[in-house]
Order: C-alpha cells, then structure tokens, then sequence
C-alpha cells in the first residue's frame, strides 16, 4: 500500500510517515524545509509537480499535514497564506478524487469560537481569528472538490519535538528554564494530543476508509481527553523533571496578541463509534521532554 504524507517533516508528518512505515506502507514523504532522509522537497504550491507525483507513486492515501499554522503569522497577513492554507488543499482534494486515494486533510478546533464547548462534528464554524477562518475556507473547499474526503480536526500538539520551540506545548519550557518571574495564562483551556495518538487514529481512519466504501462522513475531531491551562500544563512539565516552578505566577488573562478561544473542546462521538481512540497521558506524553532538561 502507498500513501503520500505532506508536510513529513514537521510535527505531525514525521508521526504519521513513522506510523505508516511500522504498518508496512511504502511511504513517500514531501516537504518544503527540513527535508533529509528518503524526504522529497516539493513547493505544494505548484500544483504541476504535485500532480506528476501523485500520479507516478499511485497512492491509496494521501494525508495532507502541510500549512502554515501560526495563528499570529496569519492575522498579521492572511492573503500572504490564502494559497497554502486554502488552494493547495483544494488541489490535492481533487488529485486525490481523480486516482481514487482516500484524502486527509488537517484542521483544527480553531474552527470554533470556543464560547459552547462542547462541539460536535456537525456544530456550526465560528473561528475568531484568520488561522481558523482559513481552515474552515479550506474545509469547505475539499468537501467540494472531494465528497469522500476525511477532515481531521485536532487540538493543540506536544509529542516527538526536535527543539522546544516546534510546539505550543514544549515551548513552555522556556519559562519553566527562567530565573526570574513570568506570567503564564491561567485562563484558556486546552486539550493537548501527543503526535503518535493522532497518527494511529489518521491510519485507522484511512484503513477503515478503504475497506468499508459505505462510510461517507467527511468530518471527525479528536482531542485528549485532559484539560489543562498552558500554567497547569508548565507546573506538571516542571514537576515531572524536577523543576523548580515558584517563579510561574498564574493570570486569569487572555494569551496577548491574535484572539485565541477560550474552550474548544471538541466531541471525538464519530471517531468512537468507529471503534477509533488513542489517549496519551499527558504526564505520561511528556516524557518526550526530558532531553531539553539534560
């Protein structure tokens, strides 16, 4: 079996071209930076290369992880990401129609304002900021050009980093690490997902894509299941390793800059039923930290 991954080398992608690699797919991994390995480097953008890809490696999957996921990027330019975030998924979407390969596209629980958590797949979209807006445009663009397509709406990621900055989760290390006081958002809630959770569910959907042909839902969410401040998710990584977290002082304030929700919690019911579920202990996740406090 093939499957196409975009977007391999970052966050997500390795997980799931690690994912797909135990399951003996042959797998051929695209990306624009950070290429090594048996990687392709690839503009998505231009949609030329892509299709003369697609169609020599004859996939039965192809899951899309690239884009720009910096909600602060976004806001401040969002005509500078229209093409990544929104063309280049319509465009695979429709690749994918064409050879007959089950399409994943990654969204995100930004889709929503975060005012009515719980959401369920079928809620209606309310995004605050641009980030979300683009996914909701680029959703609505593959279900378009792609009936049989799956989207995957996912939470914040931690798990697999290869520097601290590479997620929202890691990052916070940074103020675990300093001398000095440093406010942490004591407000907005997350549901953090380690990487190798949504990988196995993303090969999980996919496999049971292609053998039941009867399954027509386009849209499936999944998040842990623990909810966390990004101070209480800081003071379980200090405590974890043996950190001192006296300095952390907690506010009750939004996170500055681009409006983020405050609860996106999402309902994973159609994943469930399926019999899909993976759920990593955050303190158990976390483990991956340990060679930044070395």
């Amino acid at each position: 079996m093939n499957v196409i991954v975009t977007g391999a080398s970052g966050l997500l992608g390795r997980a799931v071209v690690a994912e797909f690699k135990r399951n003996s797919w042959k797998v051929l991994g695209l990306a624009r930076t950070r290429v090594r390995d048996d990687l392709v480097q690839i503009e998505l953008a231009d949609i030329n290369a892509v299709s003369r890809i697609v169609r020599e490696f004859k996939p039965h999957a192809i899951v899309h992880c690239a884009a720009e996921r910096s909600p602060d990027k976004i806001q401040e330019n969002p005509s500078r990401y229209e093409k990544l975030n929104v063309a280049v998924p319509r465009e695979l979407a429709k690749l994918a129609d064409e050879v007959k390969a089950v399409f994943v596209f990654i969204s995100t629980d930004y889709v929503f304002s975060g005012e009515n958590p719980p959401y369920r797949e079928d809620d209606m979209v309310d995004p605050l900021n641009a980030y979300g807006v683009s996914k909701v445009k680029a959703e609505q663009a593959v279900i378009m050009n792609n009936s049989d397509s799956c989207i995957l709406r996912i939470p914040v990621l931690y798990g697999g980093e290869e520097s601290i900055e590479e997620s929202a989760v890691s990052v916070l290390i940074n103020s675990i690490k300093m001398n000095v006081q440093v406010q942490v958002s004591n407000l907005e809630i997350r549901f953090p997902s380690h990487t190798k959770d949504v990988a196995g569910i993303i090969y999980e959907l996919v496999q049971r894509k292609l053998q039941d042909k009867s399954l027509k839902s386009n849209i499936y969410q999944w998040c842990g299941s623990e909810p966390f401040t990004k101070y209480e998710m800081a003071c379980i990584i200090a405590e974890t390793f043996g950190q001192d977290h006296d300095h952390l002082v907690p506010v009750n304030v939004a996170s500055p800059g681009t409006p983020r929700p405050m609860n996106c919690q999402m309902s994973c019911e159609r994943l469930e039923n399926l019999g899909i579920r993976r759920n990593t202990r955050f303190v158990d996740g976390i483990e991956d930290f340990r060679k930044f406090f070395e």
